[in-house]
């Protein structure tokens, strides 16, 4: 079959792999998966401000390139993805190093050590690939780059990946001393260690791993701890059974973690639980392979009737998933790595296990933690109740809680006054105004008097049980029983039963 050869231009592919979507936290991670392939124990990452000088810095002590391997490196789709590859690794398309490092700047230039040999170099300089619209890999450094190399120098073995001209974090018109440009370039580094400490916790956090990460600096606070996105060690923190599905010859694992209402966590505690994108952006599945985290947080469009959208009310719904390499084309892993898909046979399934955990997280939501470890009690009698109608949910103060009971029984000729204002204020609760406030401040002010003061609660707990004792009759064990059955004082065990308790001085 007659034929011609037209090769890509090599200018407009270039620019073509700078649009994948990276961010910068997405692109550095990228450059880390390499460093762990190649047996790393120690990554330092170096971020320097200099106006247009400035520029990101990854070196390793992992095994190195010859100049053979790193020109491979180096090149396009260096790799096949549909090469069998070790079930250690971590990437796919031979893509990673040239679009993470192209989608930040125009220079990268990478040093190499293999142990036993003098150190290679190579270098993509996209001004001179559109230049001359040709793959013109550099074998030597720019003699600007030689210092920032230097690392390579101090090491038997490693490797070093600068990024310089970077135009897509520094304007082409900033200063070193434009502090409004270095602000924003330092909030960037933030944003990149959080994220690191998510993708990479099971590596960081995971016992007797050699593996630790280094930020702008070489001393133990350098040192980036793990984010675990499951609080897996908090003591009301729940699970589902850990559960393996097979697709084909593969097998998956995935365990669901329904979350701590923030009423049980401290400050400094709640504030990490968030994460880098906060509560409600944190919920759903974590896709991880390898132990690397792909997706950190998404309901993978999953659902019924409809997808699952990310709401307030689910934001304690964390489940992990766990697949094989060897899976990453019958999960769509895209280049970043960043999306992921359950192939149909597995959808139904993922679905039943991701509902019950959105449920139980709904319901630790809604009543602040009172459905965690402890069970509920049974027949709870609750001042609110919802009643769905046609145009929606609606919300009622339940007449027969002990408290309203109360009123209601005592109002003699004012019983219609009361039935009045407890219809004003059913009709005026502001619930968009709640829903809105606790999606923006992440929750409410605790309620069910968690934050009110002992002598308060014991207080309005003493005028229901002497109600319960003198006007309804009940004995003291049934008033007990009867308080321990209503909201909020079930949450209250030890003060009720010390209700009607006479203690004997003793001579």
């Amino acid at each position: 079959m007659p034929f011609e050869m037209a090769p890509p231009s090599a200018h407009a592919l270039v620019e073509a792999m700078r649009g994948l979507g990276y961010t910068l936290w997405t692109a550095v991670a990228d450059i880390v998966d390499n460093s762990i392939a190649a047996g790393a124990r120690a990554v330092r990452i170096d971020f320097q401000w200099d106006g247009p000088q400035t520029w990101i810095r990854v070196a390793d002590d992992g095994h190195g390139m010859s100049e053979a391997e790193l020109t491979q490196a180096m090149r396009a789709g260096a790799r096949n993805p549909l090469s069998i590859r070790n079930t250690t690794d971590l990437g796919r398309f031979g893509l990673g190093l040239k679009t993470a490092s192209f989608s930040q700047c125009r220079r990268l230039t990478v040093s190499s050590r293999r142990a036993g040999l003098a150190p290679a170099c190579r270098v993509w300089d996209l001004d001179e690939i559109a230049k001359h619209d040709e793959w013109r890999l550099a074998t030597e450094p720019m003699p600007s780059s030689v210092p920032l190399l230097a690392p390579l120098q101090d090491m038997p073995q490693g490797t070093v990946v600068l990024w310089e001209k970077l135009d897509r974090i520094v304007a082409a018109d900033a200063v070193a001393d434009d502090a409004r440009a270095e602000d924003a370039f330092l909030s960037q580094i933030g944003r990149t260690e959080r994220h690191l400490a998510m993708i990479f916790h099971r590596y960081l956090d995971a016992p007797g791993s050699p593996l630790h990460i280094l930020f702008n600096g070489a001393g133990p606070q350098s040192r980036l701890r793990g984010w675990d996105p499951f609080m897996d060690t908090h003591p009301a923190t729940s699970r589902t059974p850990d559960e393996r599905l097979r697709h084909g010859d593969v097998e998956v694992r995935v365990q669901g973690f329904i979350l701590p209402h923030r009423d049980r966590l401290d400050e400094r505690t709640a504030e990490l639980g968030g994460g880098p994108e906060g509560w409600v952006s944190q919920q759903g599945f974590y896709v991880y392979r390898n132990r690397r985290l792909l997706v950190p947080g998404d309901w993978l469009g999953l659902g019924h009737p409809r997808r699952w959208a990310k709401e307030d009310a689910y934001r304690l719904a964390r489940l992990r998933l766990d697949i094989p390499n060897s899976a990453d084309a019958a999960w769509s892993i895209d280049v970043r790595k960043s999306t992921a898909a359950p192939p149909r046979s597995l959808r139904g399934r993922l679905t039943d296990l991701a509902e019950r955990v959105r449920a139980d997280a709904r319901r630790v939501f809604l009543h602040r933690g009172s459905y965690g470890p402890r069970a509920p009690a049974p027949n709870l009698q609750r001042a609110w109740t919802a009643v769905e109608r046609r145009d929606g949910m609606a919300y009622r103060i339940d007449r027969a809680h002990p408290a309203v009971a109360r009123v209601l029984a005592e109002s003699s000729g004012s019983t219609e006054a009361v039935e009045a204002m407890l219809r004003v204020i059913e009709e005026t609760v502001p619930v968009h105004r709640i829903w809105i406030e606790t999606a923006e401040r992440e929750g409410l002010a605790p309620t069910g008097f968690s934050a009110t003061p002992p002598a308060e609660v014991r207080s309005v707990a003493e005028a229901l049980y002497s109600d319960f004792t003198t006007r309804m009759g009940l004995s003291d064990d049934s008033a007990r029983t009867l308080l321990m059955r209503t909201e909020p004082f079930n949450s209250f065990p030890d003060l009720v039963a010390s209700l009607g308790v006479r203690t004997v001085e003793k001579p």
